[in-house]
């Protein structure tokens, strides 16, 4: 996905970026020595996947990185396999050259988080022919030689659009809170909700405008709507949900139902750690997209998984599930992206705050990783 993970779209949290380019547990440097070939014994016969990244340049972007090393420093994964990561600076001939690199080094697995959907098209080919398994997610790329990992970006709008009819009886007063223009995550999300708004007349939406998938960017924009607007029940937002409550709060406007993504500072306010309590739901883009890319690549080269691509539900938080620690971190800033882990007796992943902080290993713990669907 694009923007909510693109450097102009979140604000960076400079400290943990720099911290977090430090690879952690079973994670190798990125000038680590050459693998021996694929499926290789170079490290007591650990296969070896290395995370291109685009960029590290936003806290999404941090937390996602940080749990694919504390993950390659737990079991199973620090007894299989051989880490390393790569950032390329949101460059697409840089990550291509890395990529070609790894090539040459006779890697098993790449998993990907693209600078481009398709100008990796030509080196991930030249990795499919060698025989190396490809996989990329979030941002993919467009080659059907390697497989993907994602959620699926228009569901993410008719769930949250459906949760916000089903609070209000499908009658009331809906805002749109849209991402950036013309990108396709925004344009999914908002075709979406705007099918379930549409397939329930009661409902009317009376303003749509971005927010930029940033906070505090949606709050600006949504101070600037409320005067003009009548009253509001409910709010579909697209990112940037905590700026969107504090501007109502800020108005002295009652405060609707609403629809948004993982932000912490949003489940805060879920959860009554911060006021007003407010009635939502919050699902999002996970971090943890990068462990699952870990688990498939791992199971594909292992023969333990068939070489398909495969799509994971959104970690869903209510107002009525926040528990600390779980789908609501008290002591994590509002910025932060709390769905890093997933939650529930259906888990895709459950992580700790630490693998998501530091990258480091949760104690004692060994990853169990659902892939979800073909």
């Amino acid at each position: 996905m694009n923007l909510p993970r693109h450097p102009t779209a979140r604000a960076v949290l400079t400290a943990v970026a720099a911290a977090s380019l430090l690879l952690a547990g079973a994670c190798s440097d990125a000038g680590s020595p050459a693998a021996t070939g694929n499926g290789a014994a170079g490290d007591g016969g650990k296969i070896k996947i290395a995370l291109s990244n685009s960029f590290i340049g936003n806290q999404w972007r941090v937390e996602m990185e940080n749990v694919y090393k504390a993950a390659c420093a737990m079991p199973p994964y620090v007894d299989e396999v051989e880490c390393s990561v790569y950032n390329a600076g949101n460059d697409v001939s840089t990550q291509s050259r890395q990529i070609s690199n790894l090539i040459s080094q006779g890697v098993d697995a790449i998993v990907i988080n693209a600078a481009s959907t398709s100008g990796l098209n030509g080196v991930v080919q030249q990795a499919c022919d060698r025989g190396i398994v490809v996989v990329s997610f979030d941002n993919t790329v467009d080659n059907p030689c390697g497989l993907t990992v994602n959620t699926d970006q228009v569901k993410f709008g008719q769930q949250l659009a459906q949760f916000i009819v089903d609070q209000l009886k499908g009658q009331g007063n809906v805002v749109m809170v849209t991402g950036v223009a013309g990108t396709g995550a925004d344009n999914d999300r908002n075709k979406g909700a705007k099918e379930v708004f549409a397939a329930n007349p009661g409902i009317k939406v009376v303003a749509t405008y971005t927010g930029m998938w940033d906070s505090a960017t949606a709050q600006r924009n949504t101070s600037a709507q409320l005067p003009n607007l009548p009253k509001v029940d409910g709010v579909w937002v697209s990112g940037g949900t905590d700026g969107v409550i504090k501007a109502f709060a800020a108005a002295n406007r009652p405060m609707p139902v609403v629809g948004g993504e993982a932000e912490n500072g949003f489940r805060k306010f879920m959860a009554g750690l911060l006021t007003p309590k407010v009635t939502g739901m919050s699902i999002g883009q996970p971090p943890f997209l990068s462990v699952i890319s870990l688990e498939l690549a791992r199971a594909v080269v292992k023969g333990e998984h068939p070489r398909e691509s495969i799509t994971i539900p959104f970690p869903v938080a209510t107002s009525e599930n926040m528990v600390p620690g779980e789908t609501v971190f008290p002591d994590l800033p509002d910025s932060f992206f709390a769905d890093f882990t997933d939650s529930g007796p259906n888990a895709t992943v459950v992580l700790c705050q630490e693998a998501a902080t530091d990258g480091t290993p949760c104690p004692g713990k060994t990853l169990d990783v659902k892939l979800g669907t073909p």
